[in-house]
């Protein structure tokens, strides 16, 4: 046990976010997405579990430790739902809420259609599987800096 580090930060989510620089990406996926077949293109390689944990409870742990991006045109995406793109469903409403109170002032979170986030995913620096149920609750995360 670390103190002030939530014990369900896991070794190896911690080790990704030491190892992650400026710009670096992590995605958080929903239980349904091909972490495995999209983790083994990231740098990290491997799936990051975090288990009983849904998206945007992976977003607060996250967000409680590295900061998000504010020199770039957004500092997080979501996937958005299949043919509605502007419609937010209850996992988007929760983690939005938890990327607003973090995000640096005037930067963005933006929306990504299915098919081109599992490609933009592969690009990460590392995939993070939770047990989130909802559909569509995927979520990109930019790491920023701290000055």
């Amino acid at each position: 046990m670390l103190k002030t580090i939530d014990p369900r930060i896991t070794p190896d989510l911690m080790d990704c976010l030491m190892r992650m620089g400026h710009g670096d990406e992590i995605v958080i996926v929903d239980a349904n997405y091909p972490a495995e077949s999209t983790a083994v293109h990231t740098v990290h390689g491997a799936v990051v579990r975090l288990p009983a944990i849904d998206a945007p409870e992976a977003i607060r742990l996250i967000t409680g430790l590295m900061p998000l991006d504010g020199f770039t045109d957004y500092c997080a995406l979501r996937m958005e739902i299949d043919n509605s793109p502007d419609e937010l469903g209850d996992v988007h409403r929760e983690a939005l809420a938890v990327i607003d109170s973090e995000k640096p002032e005037g930067s963005a979170v933006k929306g990504i259609e299915r098919q081109d986030f599992y490609q933009h995913a592969r690009t990460a620096y590392a995939v993070v599987a939770t047990t989130e149920a909802r559909p569509f609750g995927c979520f990109v995360l930019r790491k920023g800096v701290i000055f």
